[in-house]
């Protein structure tokens, strides 16, 4: 039950105020690795692009964007070297958004800091308060909680 020193609307601000140390943290660290460019929304961009690669259409859908707001993002990636079009070879009508070897680097230094942020939460909190608040999460969170269009969710 909420109570006046731990009212109900406490909850949600303090797990986007551990998320948003967890991305800003992440995101000046990728700055001094060079990758100053990169913001949050371009991580969902880079995840929901993938290795395979994929259209506008697809990536706006993906994202829960409009193709045209999927479209400007990928624009400034490409601008930034993250992205590049291609032809897609099994249809020459369509183009493909993929990552560029830039884009690759940018998501395995995010994996590899993400590892030390959580283990230097682990080191502040101990690791079994940080695997509970995990299982914890797991357990109210929805089944499918990895969704990419978390960038339309917000803007609606």
């Amino acid at each position: 039950m909420a109570t006046p020193d731990r009212p109900g609307f406490a909850l949600p601000l303090l797990l986007l105020a551990g998320f948003r140390t967890l991305i800003d943290d992440l995101h000046a660290e990728l700055a001094r690795q060079g990758h100053p460019h990169l913001r949050p929304v371009h991580g969902f961009v880079l995840q929901a692009v993938g290795v395979a690669g994929t259209t506008a259409t697809e990536l706006g859908q993906r994202l829960g964007v409009s193709k045209q707001a999927a479209g400007k993002t990928v624009d400034r990636l490409v601008a930034l070297g993250y992205l590049e079009r291609a032809d897609d070879p099994a249809d020459a009508r369509r183009k493909l958004v993929r990552l560029t070897d830039r884009g690759l680097d940018g998501l395995q230094r995010s994996a590899v800091v993400f590892d030390q942020l959580r283990d230097r939460w682990a080191a502040t909190l101990g690791p079994d308060r940080v695997a509970a608040i995990e299982d914890d999460l797991r357990t109210v969170a929805q089944p499918n909680f990895f969704r990419l269009d978390v960038p339309g969710w917000f803007g609606t």
